[in-house]
């Protein structure tokens, strides 16, 4: 099956691509879904090449790419732009779509032949918030096939299923902890009974953080992905991104809780399930402790057998965007 498919999480902070090389070994790529726009001249490019920065050139602009554009604007106490806001393309951003064709193109490369199937991730509807993800899909569909790929779109928690979740028949929680949106899916033998989404997430965190701390908020971020423990913060700034952790995972779970309670045709497991946590928001020290402890405060409407991290939480969804490829070709 190598090569005749390909995985993409099209995330808000990272895009990550899972590909299958000829040994059936999964080989992750991922950049920081982040640019900044500079005056340059040719000196600096001339540096820029040196340093392997990746970056681009478009009508008279010169755009760095990635984790150096997020190092770059932290440097120069800039606000560093992104492709994404909320988990969607962002309205904000009018070269949002050019940068993003590029990052996806950075990742997975164009299409080893034509009509190369992808399936890339993308959010669920959101239960607080007044948007769909029509225009989203539809345009990471056109920048795929510009790339010479057949796209179809997967939901991201149900992805995150899929990679994690083989072992337990396809049948549990999904959980996809990212910068825009944290998405769930409830999930039976590969069937998602209940997907949705919620629009507190990692940039939630860090927007509430800036604010408390007065400062900007990449660098909120940097503080939060210092390496902090949310179990035992050590200072003022730590126990700012603690208060708004707990809120998040608590915020989650009830309302995971919620639509348990509230849906139809939500079906009646017959054993205890795990719920398994992805994405780049689950990798502080710490998530998944306060995970458990938020969940033993609530009455969960099913028995829950173990709550748990992904093996490697940032390539969870692009692998399993890359197994249900695979599954389907």
């Amino acid at each position: 099956m190598a090569g005749q498919a390909k995985g993409l999480d099209i995330g808000t902070m990272n895009f990550v691509g899972a590909t299958m090389d000829s040994m059936e070994r999964v080989r992750i790529k991922s950049m920081r879904n982040t640019f900044l726009d500079i005056e340059v001249n040719s000196f600096t490019k001339n540096l820029l090449k040196q340093r392997k920065v990746k970056y681009a050139e478009r009508e008279g602009k010169v755009y760095i790419l990635g984790e150096s554009a997020f190092e770059l604007a932290n440097i120069m106490n800039k606000t560093v732009r992104r492709t994404m806001g909320d988990g969607i393309i962002s309205p904000k951003e009018a070269d949002a779509i050019p940068i993003i064709g590029l990052l996806i193109e950075a990742v997975i490369g164009k299409a080893d032949e034509d009509k190369q199937l992808c399936y890339f991730s993308v959010p669920g509807n959101p239960i607080d918030a007044d948007f769909n993800i029509v225009y989203h899909t539809s345009v990471i569909e056109g920048c795929l096939k510009a790339l010479g790929y057949l796209p179809k779109p997967i939901n991201e928690g149900h992805a995150v299923i899929f990679s994690e979740l083989s072992d337990q028949d396809f049948t549990g929680i999904g959980i996809s902890c990212g910068g825009g949106m944290f998405n769930v899916c409830v999930c039976y033998k590969t069937i998602p009974a209940i997907t949705f989404s919620t629009s507190r997430a990692g940039d939630w965190i860090d927007k509430n953080v800036a604010q408390v701390l007065g400062v900007k908020v990449n660098r909120a971020t940097a503080i939060k992905e210092k390496g902090i423990n949310i179990n035992s913060p050590k200072n003022r700034d730590e126990e700012a991104v603690v208060v708004y952790y707990r809120n998040l995972i608590s915020y989650t779970l009830t309302n995971i809780k919620k639509k348990f309670e509230s849906a139809e045709d939500v079906p009646q497991f017959p054993e205890p399930v795990d719920i398994v946590f992805a994405g780049g928001s689950a990798l502080i020290g710490g998530f998944i402790e306060v995970a458990r402890d938020e969940l033993a405060k609530i009455k969960f409407p099913i028995p829950i057998k173990d709550v748990r991290l992904a093996e490697e939480p940032l390539e969870s969804t692009a692998k399993g965007c890359l197994l249900a490829a695979i599954s389907d070709k």
